[in-house]
């Protein structure tokens, strides 16, 4: 393993400990925000922008660009799926915490977040890959 492998493990699993962080904290605490931004709920928006990152670090720290079409795709559809199922663990985990609650359209808009991510990482694949070919 490189160091900078090493380094994209490493920053991936500060991310994903932030992640928990943000999701399982008490926002109480937290100074009023505004309740919109851009017309978009605010918490959705926060939601969508923490789960953006994912496929990309995923990306930095798992894929070893063997050179197979099959191989991007299969990374892409694992790297939305993990990300799926983390999204979806934090809003479980959320449900059993008294100071916070289980939201579908946050889970919708983790979703998205995954999805648009995880097609810009298959399309940066791709496009190296038909240039190392």
């Amino acid at each position: 393993m490189t160091a900078k492998t090493l380094f994209a493990r490493i920053l991936f699993l500060l991310y994903l400990a932030a992640i928990g962080m943000l999701c399982w904290m008490h926002v109480d605490k937290m100074p009023d925000l505004q309740k919109t931004l851009l017309g978009f709920p605010t918490d959705k928006v926060a939601h969508f922008l923490m789960f953006l990152p994912f496929p990309i670090l995923a990306y930095l720290a798992f894929d070893h660009k063997n050179g197979k079409a099959g191989r991007a795709f299969l990374f892409a559809f694992l790297a939305l799926f993990s990300g799926a199922a983390v999204a979806g663990l934090t809003e479980w985990v959320q449900s059993f915490l008294p100071y916070r609650t289980l939201d579908m359209a946050d889970f919708k808009a983790d979703l998205l977040a995954l999805g648009l991510s995880t097609f810009f990482v298959l399309m940066v694949d791709l496009t190296h890959l038909n240039k190392r070919n």
